[in-house]
């Protein structure tokens, strides 16, 4: 799906193309509020602990994914991921298969009962907030600093998948960002409930070292926060000359790589993607192409640490 977010919706205030466009925000709204009504949500035997967004895109699910994973495997549980199958998100499903057993199917009921089936005690699923067929033990709604809530408005009229004070039914909330941006946002999630759970989190590239300061870098992209992985990037004196912004999940053909290949040259620089995009055509053996390994520090690991403990004791 090669699905690029309209720029207003990251405005910090809805202009006319969102008042346009709410009449259909209404009707969608009103289909997922028949829907929690008609289905019914099974609970099973199985922990499970969902990571989500209301906002629509990068807010990093993937890597609190494999966190959690990681906190749970050294205490000895068994866990796998579960992740509803789209034929273009290969880049994810094989970061996630690289760390551990992922069941993905179109429907994410099926995957838990084989998941179940085979034994293992806890599952960690990589989106799905909104599916309304399973009773999750834990869900955890992730945002980033740099977008938030964008105008604040629902789909299509904003990039939030459903209001904002819904947080407060999921009661636990992860912020990616750093803590002078994020004063703000905690205030405002406070407002809402002063009971919600408030995590924190950072990225930190784990092979930063593999790049030299004193060289120039193409950066490139299709992810769901562009923006946030170039500012990483400079935050760790990456000297960036061009940096190209391709659609979340973006499928890049033979013809894309080259091209960037044939500005790098121009520009005599280095290239660097994210992990998730090398995914997408290492097979191609572009060796001139190398990508950034990030791994997710949690601020106040010790509470986190706690709250997910007590799913299992």
């Amino acid at each position: 799906m090669r699905f690029k977010k309209p720029k207003f919706w990251d405005y910090k205030k809805p202009n006319i193309y969102s008042y346009l466009l709410w009449p259909i925000s209404i009707l969608i709204k009103l289909i997922s509020l028949f829907k929690i009504i008609i289905i019914k949500k099974k609970s099973f035997s199985i922990k499970t602990i969902c990571i989500g967004n209301i906002y629509l895109g990068g807010t990093g699910k993937t890597s609190l994914s494999l966190k959690i994973n990681k906190i749970l495997n050294e205490k000895k549980i068994k866990t796998c991921f579960i992740k509803k199958f789209y034929p273009d998100q290969i880049d994810e499903q094989s970061i996630l298969e690289n760390d551990g057993k992922l069941f993905k199917n179109k429907s994410r009921l099926k995957s838990l009962l084989q998941a179940d089936l085979e034994g293992y005690k806890v599952a960690i699923f990589d989106d799905g907030l909104q599916d309304n067929s399973i009773n999750y033990d834990l869900r955890i709604v992730c945002f980033n600093n740099t977008n938030w809530i964008g105008n604040g408005f629902t789909i299509p009229s904003g990039p939030l998948r459903e209001n904002v004070e819904n947080i407060k039914k999921y009661k636990n909330v992860f912020l990616n960002g750093n803590d002078e941006d994020l004063y703000k946002i905690k205030e405002f999630i406070s407002k809402i409930d002063s009971n919600i759970n408030i995590y924190q989190g950072r990225y930190i590239p784990k092979n930063i070292k593999d790049f030299d300061v004193k060289d120039k870098f193409l950066v490139f992209s299709g992810i769901g926060n562009h923006k946030t992985f170039i500012s990483m990037l400079k935050n760790n004196k990456l000297n960036i000359v061009k940096d190209i912004e391709f659609p979340d999940h973006y499928s890049y053909s033979k013809n894309d790589i080259n091209n960037i290949i044939s500005i790098s040259n121009k520009l005599d620089c280095k290239i660097i993607t994210t992990e998730k995009d090398y995914a997408r055509f290492k097979k191609n053996d572009f060796n001139k192409i190398k990508y950034i390994k990030v791994d997710l520090e949690i601020l106040n690991e010790k509470k986190f640490l706690e709250d997910i403990s007590r799913l299992y004791e």
